[in-house]
């Protein structure tokens, strides 16, 4: 148990009320007995209707099995009326447009990769802020982007076959970043300021010019002799970088050591589903690492061989502009935060006696935090156009959305900002979101900046509501089938409609295998061709490569050719994917997916219960390596509990398959020196008991989510090992 500080009909955890009192507080504008009042006063006001709003899901859900449990027709019309009548599927709104003002260019008007990485981890943090620019070479070099055939292999040594390959494939593309009037840069053996413009050598003498002269924008070093030549392609910056002495460049017949790119445009510093989080200690590293992010202060030592250095914050990059004026470009990604939903409380502060929302205590918290960034008290800026951007995730319709809006005015009043300085990104990953989109946009038309899908969560909540309607398709078909092909173009479709070309972020979700980055450039071209504006990447080397796709790509021209193609997809949308013919699976697939299953789950829950890792990279039952959350842990769970509930598969099938996969896990990790093996004794395996739970307890989770069984065998874990 904490130690607590009463503030009214408060009891704040000292180590958290330390942190705000001696760190947030201080520089911020808001004196400490204001805000404990204020504070107070929100959670008055806002917790009730938040408990309001969770006995509605559960009212729904209620409705919905009463509906399936009594056989009635799980299709077509008089699904889509009953749907209606309970109000879960509500009338569209009359068409508007949202009236979000001060966003940032690079939600607004570019276009490029976001990062979404767990706020804890100091060092993914800082590398994801300082993933704005990326290296181009690097990203081919390290990756199967680049084949390893004749002789090009990855080495720890510098490969010099495979560099080649690099610089070939480098020069490539930036023929379609760069295009010449004459010529490729293949071809190319200098890169020169010639008065205004760029002269570019060709190898057979001949000088050749840009394309479109406008692309340049500026250079490091003199103009006689340029370090670095930065252009526009796309509304995405990337310089040319020479230095004939560098190891490369001297390689390279024009001198070029490097072509840099804008990479990760965005950045969601995460506290909610690849955290960890569960008491007032771990809240209060969350909101630590945020302040520091806000004050660019955050930094950690890092070790490289026998080289002990500091990681910090990027500083943002310097040139001369043609015009001979200075040009300054952001060194850092912008940074949104990401606020734990509706569902789960925390004991870091309490309200009579009771755990307060946590979706509440970090809308209060973190806009305080961020609050520094807009005083301009920190070393870097994050916002320039004095905003505030908080992901909200799990919300469930229109009303949940509103509910978020009210508190985000309360909070502004609360620490003296203007209205709708908080802009709110809304995940479409809830069914009832997806079905009410355009309503969920219009509850908070005013702040909207950013509405992005998920497959995995929006799959978890599609298993969990209709439970009863019969068992699921294969994880596999689930992704193929039509719903799921609606959902993602009735969000695009939905936010054109609304307007949020040029005024916010219209997002698509996770590439989940960091390793794999030659498919992923085959595949997440799709994601700026379907009209979004920004995709989720699992790395900074994934944030560069994925950059390309919108050199490629000109995602405000699709978003124009859609804007006049309305598609709302309700009828597909709400058509349930179910199993078509049970006996079309043989025994041996039905194993492969519990055992899939089954390994998925345990690969992630003995991290996140033993060692409080909230995201990481967990090797699948072919040992490779997927990025994993928790929403990669809801849909399996739910799935493994619909097929339980319909019995395809038996509680003993379940078992077995946990028993063998939970020493295929340890054996996964035994590597690891800081893992607490599951085996031979899970009986007593705080790790392996909760994933038993997800599973055989998953239709009775509230919405499917795993977060209240997860908080509380972690809470039990560090009982345990401090008793140690």
């Amino acid at each position: 148990m904490h130690n607590y500080t009463q503030y009214g009909r408060m009891q704040v955890a000292k180590v958290l009320e330390h942190f705000i009192n001696a760190q947030a507080l201080p520089g911020s504008g808001v004196e400490e007995q204001t805000f404990w009042h204020g504070f107070e006063a929100i959670l008055a006001k806002f917790i009730e209707p938040n408990k309001a709003l969770l006995e509605k899901r559960a009212t729904l859900q209620a409705k919905i099995n009463a509906y399936h449990h009594a056989g009635k027709a799980a299709t077509g019309k008089p699904y889509r009326s009953f749907l209606e009548d309970i109000g879960y599927l509500l009338p569209e709104p009359p068409d508007f447009t949202i009236e979000t003002d001060n966003v940032d260019a690079e939600m607004a008007t570019m276009a490029g990769p976001q990062l979404v990485v767990p706020i804890n981890n100091a060092r993914y943090a800082l590398n994801a802020a300082n993933s704005r620019w990326g290296s181009l070479y690097d990203a081919l070099y390290g990756t199967d982007v680049i084949s390893t055939d004749e002789g090009a292999e990855i080495s720890h040594r510098f490969n010099p076959v495979r560099g080649e390959k690099v610089i070939q494939a480098a020069r490539e593309w930036l023929n379609t970043l760069l295009p010449l009037n004459s010529g490729t840069h293949q071809q190319a053996v200098s890169y020169k300021i010639d008065g205004d413009a760029i002269a570019v050598t060709l190898a057979d003498g001949s000088i050749s010019t840009l394309r479109d002269t406008s692309q340049w924008r500026g250079y490091q070093g003199s103009a006689e002799a340029p370090t670095a030549l930065l252009f526009v392609h796309n509304g995405l910056h990337f310089e040319i970088q020479i230095d004939a002495a560098h190891p490369i460049g001297k390689t390279d017949p024009a001198g070029v050591k490097d072509i840099l790119l804008e990479a990760a445009l965005t950045t969601i510093m995460d506290c909610e589903d690849s955290v960890a989080a569960v008491d007032a200690e771990d809240k209060t590293q969350v909101y630590a690492n945020w302040l520091g992010l806000m004050q660019g202060t955050l930094s950690v030592e890092m070790k490289k061989g026998d080289t002990t250095f500091e990681r910090k914050m990027n500083p943002d990059r310097q040139y001369t502009a043609p015009d001979g004026n200075s040009l300054t470009l952001p060194g850092r990604s912008l940074m949104f935060v990401r606020n734990v939903g509706h569902l789960m409380t925390n004991d870091a502060i309490l309200f009579d006696g009771e755990e307060v929302p946590e979706g509440i205590m970090d809308g209060v918290i973190t806009t305080l935090i961020a609050k520094h960034d807009l005083l301009g008290s920190g070393r870097f800026t994050n916002s320039r156009a004095g905003s505030i951007y908080i992901v909200k995730p799990k919300m469930h319709g229109p009303e949940e959305v509103a509910f978020s809006d009210a508190l985000f005015g309360e909070i502004e009043e609360l620490l003296g900002l203007q209205p709708f300085t908080l802009k709110m990104g809304i995940m479409d990953e809830e069914r009832r979101t997806s079905v009410n989109l355009k309503a969920c946009i219009a509850a908070a038309k005013q702040r909207t900046v950013f509405i992005n899908t998920g497959f995995l969560d929006r799959t978890g909540d599609e298993i969990h509501t209709s439970m009863l309607a019969g068992p699921f398709a294969d994880k596999a078909s689930l992704k193929t089938m039509p719903w799921i092909q609606a959902y993602e173009k009735a969000n695009v479709s939905t936010g054109l409609a609304c307007g949020l070309s040029g005024k916010a972020q219209i997002g698509k979700g996770m590439w989940p295998v960091p390793d794999q980055m030659a498919a992923m450039m085959e595949a997440k071209i799709g994601h700026p061709k379907s009209g979004a504006n920004t995709a989720w990447v699992p790395s900074p080397t994934a944030a560069t490569l994925h950059a390309l796709h919108y050199h490629q790509v000109d995602v405000f021209k699709v978003q124009k050719d859609l804007a006049e193609a309305r598609f709302n997809g309700i009828d597909d949308i709400i058509t349930i994917p179910l199993l078509a013919d049970r006996n079309t699976l043989t025994k041996e697939q039905i194993q492969r997916e519990v055992d899939n299953n089954v390994q998925g789950i345990l690969g992630y829950v003995v991290r996140w219960v033993h060692q409080g890792i909230g995201c990481s990279k967990v090797p699948d039952i072919n040992n490779t390596g997927l990025m994993e959350d928790r929403a990669t842990l809801r849909i399996s769970s739910q799935h493994l509990a619909n097929w339980l509930d319909h019995e395809i598969i038996s509680p003993d099938m379940v078992r077995a398959s946990l028993a063998r996969m939970a020493k295929l896990v340890d054996e996964q990790n035994a590597g690891d020196p800081d893992y607490i093996p599951m085996t031979p004794d899970t009986a007593s395996s705080i790790g392996f008991q909760a994933a038993s739970e997800l599973i055989f307890k998953g239709a009775e989770q509230p919405s499917g989510y795993t977060e209240p069984v997860l908080h509380q065998k972690r809470k039990e874990m560090k009982a345990l090992l401090r008793g140690r």
